[in-house]
């Protein structure tokens, strides 16, 4: 099974939107993106990031609610491994399954599990029961059986469950894709009421041509807007000169490749403390006083900015209340923490012997 999950790091992405973040697995046959609705409810495009292509942003294609159910432009990958879908007709109760996805933003984790229900039903339709356990951020991933076939999609985990989680059967999605194809892979969704097809040419005034039932294709949804002191934050980031739709991580999180540091910035509106962390580098293996006497030098004289290791993670770290930041004092604060993200790292690389994190592989969405 471990030579399986290795296989699936390049076809597992990640899906940030303004709202949430999920999981999605490439189906390159297909080349589509398939995740769940929920994830990208909202959106008319998405973040989507992976292992073997860069961070970017990608259209909705196909919304249907009624099963959960997403796909996604398909970005240029090269991939060594490819998707093989099973049969879920097929699945026994007590079959090993295993979940993939990134739970709670992380990137990248298995959790495996047994199949208590090959065919539950709920709210009218059949899910696969399983208790391998699902967690937020694990939805769109795909579910795999023994031999590492896709044999459904994870859509939810019951709350206070014990570890009982649903997906959808890989014959649902299947024939959602044939539909999808039938109607010319033009942008659709379902009507929830009569699931009927519905794009951009047989829809009548945002309802479904067959029963009337109110529709918002995804080409439709109006592209999101920041408010508050989450919009001057937008505006900073955009006048530093990075992407704002990229970096979207949330309504209150972004995330910056800059050089090789990911610099996470967080709006956290009760406490009205704005953060910047810049995850410049893994401490090394040996050795580690070293590089700790010199994070600990370096605090002393850093003006605004702070060293710390959580974990294996060496951070250089700004904060910063929302009543003295506006866009002029953000751009000095967040470019001094840029500069010298990019300025550390190195250091802490050729002369500590940190080691480049699984992040830091020196893409920056920079416009």
């Amino acid at each position: 099974m471990n030579s399986i999950i290795e296989d699936f790091k390049e076809i597992v992405v990640q899906i940030a939107t303004p709202h949430s973040l999920g999981t999605g697995f490439l189906l390159d046959d297909k080349q589509i993106i398939v995740t769940n609705e929920h994830v990208v409810r909202g959106s008319k495009s998405v973040v989507v990031d992976g292992s073997c292509f860069k961070q970017q942003l990608v259209k909705v294609l196909f919304i249907d609610d009624k099963l959960d159910l997403a796909f996604l432009e398909n970005p240029e990958a090269s991939l060594k491994h490819k998707a093989q879908l099973g049969d879920s007709k097929e699945i026994k109760s007590g079959d090993n399954v295993i979940a993939v996805g990134h739970p709670f933003g992380l990137k990248y984790s298995a959790t495996k599990g047994i199949v208590s229900n090959p065919k539950t039903l709920q709210s009218d339709q059949y899910f696969i029961q399983h208790d391998a356990a699902l967690n937020p951020g694990n939805s769109g991933g795909p579910l795999l059986n023994e031999e590492g076939k896709v044999i459904g999609v994870n859509t939810f985990g019951m709350k206070d469950g014990n570890s009982i989680g649903f997906s959808i059967p890989i014959e649902s999605v299947n024939t959602a894709i044939e539909e999808f194809e039938n109607a010319g892979r033009k942008i659709a969704a379902r009507c929830f009421s009569c699931s009927t097809i519905v794009h951009e040419e047989n829809i009548s005034n945002d309802y479904c041509p067959s029963c009337g039932y109110n529709i918002k294709l995804p080409s439709k949804i109006k592209p999101y807007e920041a408010y508050g002191m989450a919009k001057t934050i937008e505006s900073m980031i955009e006048k530093i000169g990075f992407t704002v739709a990229i970096s979207r991580r949330g309504q209150h999180n972004w995330e910056i490749l800059q050089g090789s540091a990911k610099i996470k910035i967080a709006y956290h509106e009760d406490s009205g403390i704005i953060t910047g962390d810049a995850y410049l580098c893994k401490l090394p293996q040996k050795e580690i006083v070293k590089i700790y006497e010199y994070i600990l030098r370096e605090n002393l004289i850093l003006d605004g900015l702070t060293f710390s290791a959580k974990g294996q993670d060496v951070i250089l770290s700004l904060l910063i209340y929302d009543k003295y930041f506006n866009m002029d004092t953000g751009k000095v604060f967040f470019s001094h923490l840029f500069e010298m993200a990019d300025h550390y790292d190195n250091i802490l690389i050729e002369k500590f012997g940190a080691m480049w994190g699984p992040d830091n592989h020196g893409l920056t969405d920079k416009s």
